[in-house]
C-alpha cells in the first residue's frame, strides 16, 4: 500500500465526530478549538516493539495500547481527553495490519470520545507515537508536587498483573507452565489492554493532593511524587492489592518484585489527606476500579517498602529505566 492508502485507511477506521475539531486529518495539520473557560493538557508516548511490548502482540491490541498509555497519562492529571496524534512506523505496508491496529486504537478512542485528527506514517522498525489533548478546568489539574507529610497514599485497581502476565509470555519462571489458562489470560490482557483510569482521574480533582499512573513501576513511580513533592513515602507491603490471577500464578515473594518494580498496569497512585479516605474509596468504588490505602507520606526524602513488622524491604528492581 501508498503511504496515503494507508492514511485514508486509518481515518476511515478511527472516524469519530468531534464539534471542536474544525479540521482533522487530510491538511497539513488540523484546526482545533479548545473549550473556553479550560486549560489543555498534553501528552505524549512511544511504544517501541521489542521495549514496550512483545513482537507477539496482536495488532489490534497494539492499537487499543498505544493509545491507553497516553490516556493514562491525561487520566492522572486529571484531564478529559478529546484529541489524538498518531505516528505509525511500519516495516511494511500491511493493509491488514494496520486495518487490525486501527480497529483496536478505535475501540478505545470510542469509548472516551478521542478524535484522531492528525498523525504520520514512515517506514523502519515497527513503532508507534500517540500524542493526546485533553481539557482540565484552571487550576483543578492533578500533579506530582503536592504531597504533604500525614497524607495517605492509594492505588486504583489491582497492580502487578501486567508484569505477571509479561513474565508469562516469556516463561521467565519454570512453575508457569502450570499456571491456570484462565488466570494466565488475564495476566497477559492485563499487560496488552491495560484500562486508562479516565473517570476515577477526573473524581480525584477534588480529592487528591498528587498522583501519578503507575507504567514504570510502583516504587519508581511514586519516587516521582516524593521528588517533587519534597517528601518521603511508606508503603505497606501486604496492603499492595493483588488480582486473583496474581495470586494463582506466582508465590508471594515473586509476586512483590512484579508490584513493586514491575509496571505497565497503568493505576493512579496517588496521594490525599486522612480525612478524604473514605469518600475516595467510596466514589473510586462506584467507577468499578477501587481504591486502596497503601501507605503514608512522611518526612525526608524517596520511597521505603515495608513489612508488617516495620522493616524495610530491599528489591533489586524497583522500576523500569530505559537508559540504565
Amino acid at each position: 500500500m501508498a503511504e496515503f492508502d494507508l492514511i485514508d485507511l486509518i481515518r476511515a477506521r478511527c472516524a469519530i465526530e468531534r464539534a471542536d475539531v474544525r479540521l482533522g486529518i487530510g491538511d497539513d495539520a488540523a484546526i482545533l478549538a479548545p473549550p473556553a473557560g479550560h486549560d489543555l493538557v498534553v501528552s505524549t508516548d512511544t511504544l517501541v516493539e521489542g521495549v514496550h511490548f512483545p513482537a507477539s502482540t496482536g495488532a489490534r491490541d497494539l492499537g487499543w495500547k498505544a493509545l491507553a498509555v497516553n490516556l493514562s497519562d491525561l487520566a492522572a492529571m486529571g484531564a478529559t481527553p478529546a484529541w489524538a496524534l498518531l505516528a505509525l512506523t511500519l516495516p511494511v505496508a500491511d493493509r491488514a495490519f494496520v486495518a487490525d491496529f486501527a480497529d483496536g486504537f478505535a475501540e478505545l478512542a470510542a469509548q472516551h470520545r478521542v478524535a484522531l485528527v492528525g498523525g504520520d506514517t514512515t517506514s523502519g522498525p515497527l513503532s508507534v507515537t500517540v500524542v493526546v489533548h485533553g481539557f482540565v478546568p484552571p487550576e483543578r489539574a492533578l500533579r506530582r508536587d503536592g504531597a504533604r507529610i500525614g497524607d495517605q497514599v492509594f492505588v486504583t485497581g489491582a497492580i502487578g498483573d501486567a508484569a505477571g502476565g509479561l513474565a508469562c509470555l516469556e516463561r521467565r519462571h519454570p512453575h508457569l507452565f502450570e499456571v491456570p489458562a484462565e488466570a494466565r489470560e488475564a495476566l497477559i490482557a492485563r499487560l496488552e489492554r491495560p484500562t486508562p483510569r479516565v473517570a476515577a482521574g477526573s473524581a480525584l480533582r477534588d480529592s487528591a493532593t498528587a498522583c501519578i499512573d503507575v507504567s514504570d513501576g510502583l516504587l519508581a513511580d511514586l519516587g516521582h511524587i516524593a521528588a517533587r513533592s519534597g517528601v518521603g513515602i511508606e508503603l505497606d507491603a501486604w496492603k499492595l492489592p493483588t488480582s486473583s490471577a496474581l495470586l494463582s500464578a506466582f508465590e508471594e515473594n515473586e509476586r512483590l518484585v512484579l508490584q513493586a518494580g514491575g509496571g505497565d498496569d497503568y493505576e493512579l497512585a496517588f496521594t490525599a489527606p486522612l480525612e478524604r479516605a473514605t469518600t475516595i474509596e467510596r466514589d473510586l468504588a462506584r467507577l468499578g476500579c477501587g481504591a486502596t490505602r497503601i501507605g503514608t507520606v512522611v518526612g525526608g526524602s524517596g520511597v521505603r517498602l515495608l513489612d508488617a513488622k516495620g522493616g524495610e524491604i530491599r528489591l533489586s528492581r524497583r522500576g523500569w529505566n530505559h537508559f540504565a
